[in-house]
């Protein structure tokens, strides 16, 4: 059996089909290239899997590494399936989740992208990544080129996280901060290359393998839940590679015969201050307008335009789903509401898809009995300045006030 079932490269736009095995970027269309696979060579089973080590390669027949010898692993994958019970009480989702990876390495989802993608990098003998990145992304690919031995030219805005820049730092990353979003960033990256010979543009769906590490998320929760897939999933759209990659996961479960559940109906969440993909949702459309002036706390979502905002809005629209903003101030009081009540300190882009819910069950599209889940895609410790800690401050011979005082 091969390791892989890789089988070509398809555009999703014009339908070219691209040799899987030659470095590609783009299609000559503009459009993102989707990694397909002859799933009549995966000959494993639900069973097999189960037997497999707990991290995202246990999947490796519907990953695009050829070979075991080739991955680049930090022992990324498997993170908790979490029931919450008492934010499902309140906010009337007793039937609620939580994806959580705020416990994978670099503290969020973005290591999944990068571990599969530099592997398949290095594989195809790629000696340098080079991306613009809200700051997370490049984090994680700066670490997992250190982990490959690969140089990585990394620009980021100059508001984004400070404890990303120091993950890049680190690990020796050619880092640049940039006076703008991560638009400014990705030009800056896209005039660089031109005399960089040797570097492959890591940008966002700019290759193609990004998307199947963030897959492994959707496989991990039909797995977790027996092969069952849930009611809906929410899930907070940036570039919006995650929403998309699950939706290309439990597809591709379905064609395999390993689950005949319905598909779950996607939510894209986004805040207020940047919402290309709801704006377009709302309008019937089939692809985005760049927002302008775009900001947000969750800064992540910072994506005036993202190049896959096509892919975003047919997973929504194919599985019945929705796109919902939200405001900043609701969102950082969900991010408190989730630590109180269920002791997770989670990002802002985790905390805008609770706001999600609790709108979406206050406007009745979700009920009671719905099984939702939340992907909180890093923890919060990478947002510190979220959450205001100013607690009295106590003189040596001084005492503690009585509870309740």
């Amino acid at each position: 059996m091969p390791y892989s079932a890789l089988s070509h490269l398809d555009c999703p736009r014009c339908g070219a089909r691209h040799d899987a095995d030659q470095l590609h970027g783009t299609c000559s269309c503009g459009s993102p290239l989707l990694a397909r696979y002859d799933l009549r060579q995966v000959q494993a089973s639900p069973r097999d899997i189960a037997r497999r080590p707990p991290d995202l390669w246990r999947y490796h027949e519907l990953l695009p590494v050829r070979e075991a010898g080739h991955v680049v692993s930090l022992g990324e994958g498997m993170t908790p399936l979490l029931a919450l019970p008492r934010l499902g009480r309140a906010l009337g989702v007793p039937n609620l989740l939580m994806k959580d990876e705020g416990l994978i390495p670099t503290g969020t989802f973005k290591a999944r992208g990068a571990a599969v993608g530099v592997s398949r990098a290095a594989e195809l003998g790629v000696s340098a990544i080079a991306m613009p990145t809200n700051g997370n992304a490049g984090a994680a690919w700066a670490v997992y080129a250190a982990r490959a031995g690969m140089r990585s030219l990394v620009v980021m805005p100059v508001a984004a996280p400070a404890v990303t820049r120091a993950e890049c730092e680190a690990v020796g990353a050619e880092l640049y901060l940039v006076d703008g979003l991560i638009g400014d960033a990705g030009r800056l990256v896209g005039t660089a290359l031109a005399s960089r010979p040797g570097y492959q543009d890591a940008s966002t769906l700019k290759e193609p393998y990004r998307i199947e590490g963030k897959k492994t998320m959707g496989l991990e929760i039909a797995e977790q839940l027996g092969w069952r897939l849930p009611d809906v999933i929410v899930y907070p759209a940036g570039g919006g590679v995650g929403i998309i990659g699950i939706y290309k996961a439990l597809t591709e479960l379905r064609e395999l015969g390993w689950t005949a559940d319905p598909m779950p109906r996607l939510v894209a969440v986004q805040a207020a201050g940047c919402a290309p993909i709801v704006k377009a949702f709302a309008e019937g459309a089939i692809s985005s307008l760049p927002w302008p002036d775009a900001g947000t706390v969750a800064f992540g979502l910072t994506v005036p335009k993202a190049l896959g905002d096509f892919l975003v809005l047919d997973a929504v629209y194919a599985t019945g789903g929705t796109a919902v903003a939200v405001d900043d101030a609701d969102l950082l009081a969900d991010q408190r509401e989730v630590a109180r009540l269920e002791g997770t300190f989670i990002c802002p882009e985790g905390a805008a898809c609770f706001t999600a819910v609790r709108q979406l069950r206050e406007s009745g599209w979700l009920s009671a009995d719905d099984r939702v889940i939340v992907l909180n895609t890093g923890t919060g410790l990478k947002y510190p300045d979220t959450i205001r800690s100013d607690p009295p401050l106590l003189a040596p011979a001084g005492a503690i006030p009585a509870a309740g005082s």
